[in-house]
């Protein structure tokens, strides 16, 4: 299962790759990540980097770890995430001029295996395309808004 949301943001296209790829910020976007902290000294995000994240949704907290895939500033950062052994999923944004504008992209890929998708599913839990589908719109309009508040803010204060 994969799911795919874009949003047009006026700002600027390094600024919006570095709010994606800071994901010991992303809390402040994202329904349901909290936050976390850089793995095994790294200090931020490089291909190869680890980071655990933490979670809250529902009354429920857990933590998973991201490795970065992709890091290419400023169009494109992707990352692994998995919880123990388990590959849990796959996240990607890319960040395009769009005339004026700037066009941010998210993707999510559900790669959890048929087992744990079906237990999640017996235990009436699994609705993780409903949410997820929700999840990318809020995480998209919540960086615009952070984008373009920052935009503004500096072109008042020239």
């Amino acid at each position: 299962m994969e799911l795919t949301d874009s949003i047009i943001i006026t700002g600027d296209q390094a600024a919006i790759f570095d709010a994606v790829s800071q994901l010991d910020q992303m809390g402040r976007f994202s329904p349901e990540n909290t936050g976390g902290t850089w793995l095994k000294g790294a200090t931020g995000p490089a291909v190869g980097a680890k980071f655990k994240g933490t979670n809250s949704r529902d009354g429920d907290t857990w933590s998973t770890v991201a490795t970065v895939r992709t890091y290419e500033p400023p169009s494109r950062f992707a990352f692994d995430v998995t919880y123990g052994p388990l590959k849990i999923s796959s996240w990607e944004f890319t960040i395009e001029p769009d005339g004026d504008a700037v066009r941010l992209t998210e993707r999510w890929a559900d790669r959890r295996g048929r087992l744990v998708r079906w237990q999640a599913a017996r235990g009436g839990e699994d609705d993780r395309e409903e949410f997820t589908v929700t999840s990318l719109s809020e995480t998209l309009a919540a960086i615009k808004q952070f984008i373009e508040a920052g935009a503004s803010s500096d072109a008042g204060a020239g």
